[in-house]
């Protein structure tokens, strides 16, 4: 069989273990941690997921190796807690079973410790230590790790490390990068120890050196080690490039694979984890650089969901192993999609920050585009129908996709309309906006997806009561999205205004002077992407807060785009009127104010089409409603229920 991408599924070696391809799934907290810091039955088919995909490894995250110093609630591994050995055993097997080689995450968040606490206020009680005294920027107190402590934590690496070759895994990955321990030995910015810790590049690097020694003891040679280290902390007063290279040359002898990773976590999340306003594969320049100067493998990462582009950095010795996280919570099949040749079929991570989000704010782990993530074992397997049936589903935005893709993987015979000339709903629009390109592949390969596996997709077809009857279905679904939310406002319909629904196909109305009215998530977006086109814009918002639907990973990194793009916000703003010389609004203080501006684009909200809903509710002994259609909501939750909804037929 000829590959068309022949370096990202060729096989590597390292230490004495074969790993099938070059697709590493990246490091991913899992969801239910117990009250003990075990591994709970949810992890394991989380990351067990990843390994069913092709991935050829899957590294568990993260392992707290001192618990006397790290009160973060992570994982725990120890012979003496009910359940922990057996827990990481488990987790390696199911990993394991799927001929991906099981890794784990080895971690000591030093003085941020306490970070992933469910319960924050006992963050307050926590001891933060890190490698000098200080104060973090919170106004906690920092204390100075002792030698004793250090020899301590030291040891316990080589402990845990060993605790989990005896579990079943096959490779360990020391966490050195990112704000954590290891890195704040490593930082200038942390570091001001005068000891042998302390000081020149050489001596910072010591603790490093020592873990890995410990570790290396534990699991001796054959036994490959991971380091993952940020190439440089981008950030004024922490380490750059030039002493990352140093950094991995002090440390490659010690190691099997060195991960480059970019920045840290305090000062940087969005380019530790590059969001959609970063291009994709922006840090690997740093293992690039990194790569020339050492001789042990290199592995990179960084928001990379592009098969094409992961090979070109494979093939050109950019990394010999691209690492992924968000892109397999998307799609856990990506490897396995490439190296059968059917990437097309490859559903991409919109690098929204859902997954994040969520286990932020509920300690879950949730995806926009796959409804599965998170809730592997809540019967998501998807079987054949006990009966088939003839399902309509109306509507071929996301969640009318994903149901008519679930239905038809069912058995079901599955019809879908789409009253527009191509699928995507709502999607489609944003192929006009580059950072949000891939929402507008989502609708497209869904819509592959579907054709796999038998969808009669037919276009242009709306859906009436006297269509359906005719279709004579066993159950409908009706997807059938929202609407633009168009307020009584003068002006509205007037020819400089643009709805931001129809932008793409509108792009050259838009003039140099741009209003774009509404500053919830889709206006603030289309407001940086004219800012990027040079164009001068105004955001005007009638309440205080700019988009407050934004999740609370994605807002602030939204928000200081919108403030370095030069972007003139006007909040409390309420229009009255749009004329040719812009818009007319009343302010906070209920003066009346012109906002000059040659073109409008209007994106003030979307409501629910109730009256498609309506009118279908009794053309089928089923009818289910999912989507926009029942509440204006997120992609998220038209996939999910979209799902569900074909599960339950």
């Amino acid at each position: 069989m000829e590959r068309k991408y022949p370096n990202l599924s060729k096989p590597i070696k390292l230490g004495n273990v074969y790993f099938k391809n070059r697709m590493f799934g990246a490091p991913m907290g899992g969801t239910d941690i117990t009250a003990d810091c075990t591994v709970g039955p949810m992890s394991t088919a989380f990351y067990e997921y990843r390994a069913k995909g092709g991935a050829a490894s899957v590294t568990v995250s993260e392992l707290v190796v001192h618990p006397k110093t790290e009160g973060s609630h992570m994982y725990h591994l120890d012979l003496h807690t009910p359940g922990s050995l057996s827990s990481f055993t488990y987790t390696a097997d199911a990993i394991r079973r799927h001929g991906a080689i099981a890794s784990v995450e080895l971690s000591h968040s030093g003085q941020y410790s306490g970070t992933y606490l469910t319960d924050k206020d006992k963050k307050e009680g926590l001891a933060q230590w890190g490698p000098s005294n200080g104060t973090r920027p919170d106004g906690r107190e920092v204390k100075e790790l002792t030698q004793d402590l250090i020899d301590e934590i030291v040891e316990a690496y080589g402990e845990k490390a060993a605790l989990a070759k005896k579990a079943g895994f096959e490779m360990v990955m020391v966490h050195g990068g990112h704000g954590w321990l290891i890195n704040q030995f490593l930082s200038p910015y942390f570091n001001k120890r005068t000891d042998k810790y302390g000081g020149s590049l050489e001596n910072r690097v010591r603790f490093a050196q020592e873990v890995l020694d410990s570790v290396r003891k534990a699991v001796g040679e054959g036994f490959p080690i991971e380091f993952r280290m940020s190439g440089s902390e981008l950030f004024d007063g922490g380490y750059d490039l030039n002493e990352g290279i140093k950094i991995a040359k002090l440390i490659e002898d010690k190691i099997d694979l060195l991960h480059v990773s970019a920045g840290t976590y305090q000062r940087g999340f969005g380019v530790t984890h590059p969001s959609m306003f970063l291009p994709h594969g922006s840090n690997v320049y740093l293992a690039e650089a990194i790569k020339k100067h050492v001789k042990v493998p290199v592995a990179t990462l960084g928001g990379l969901n592009d098969p094409q582009m992961m090979e070109d950095i494979i093939a050109s010795g950019k990394a010999d192993v691209v690492e992924m996280a968000r892109a397999l919570l998307a799609d856990p099949e990506l490897p396995k999609k490439v190296v059968t040749n059917k990437d097309d079929l490859i559903v991409r991570c919109l690098r929204c920050y859902t997954c994040m989000a969520e286990r932020a704010q509920t300690a879950t782990r949730r995806c926009t585009v796959n409804p599965i993530i998170g809730r592997e074992l809540n019967n998501m397997e998807i079987l054949p129908a006990a009966v088939k049936k003839k399902v309509l589903v109306v509507g071929g935005g996301p969640g009318g996709l994903q149901a008519a893709y679930t239905a038809a993987r069912r058995g079901h015979e599955v019809i879908l309309c789409e009253k527009n000339d191509e699928v995507g709903g709502i999607l489609i629009g944003e192929q006009a906006i580059p950072f949000k390109y891939e929402m507008y592949q989502l609708g497209v390969t869904l819509g592959k997806l579907c054709e796999s596996v038998g969808v009669d997709i037919r276009l242009n077809t709306p859906v009436t009561k006297e269509l359906a009857e005719t279709i004579n279905a066993n159950a409908i679904i009706v997807a059938a999205g929202s609407e633009p939310f168009l307020p009584p406002i003068k002006g509205l319909d007037g020819e400089n205004v643009i709805l931001i629904n129809n932008y793409h196909h509108e792009k050259e109305k838009v003039t140099d002077k741009v209003i774009v009215l509404g500053g919830g998530l889709a206006g603030c977006e289309v407001a940086i992407h004219f800012a990027r086109e040079g164009k001068q814009v105004k955001l005007v918002e009638m309440n205080s807060e700019l988009s407050p639907d934004a999740n609370v990973r994605h807002r602030p990194l939204l928000l200081a785009e919108i403030e370095k793009s030069g972007i003139e916000v006007y909040k409390n703003h309420k229009a009255l009127e749009v004329n040719v010389n812009g818009v007319v609004c009343s302010n906070k203080e209920n003066e009346t104010v012109l906002i000059e501006g040659t073109s409008v684009v209007c994106a003030l909200g979307q409501r629910a089409r109730r009256d498609i809903v309506d009118e279908l509710w009794n053309s089928a002994p089923i009818v289910s409603q999912i989507g926009d259609c029942v509440k204006v909501s997120t992609i998220t939750t038209a996939v999910y229920q979209g799902h569900h909804a074909a599960m339950d037929v």
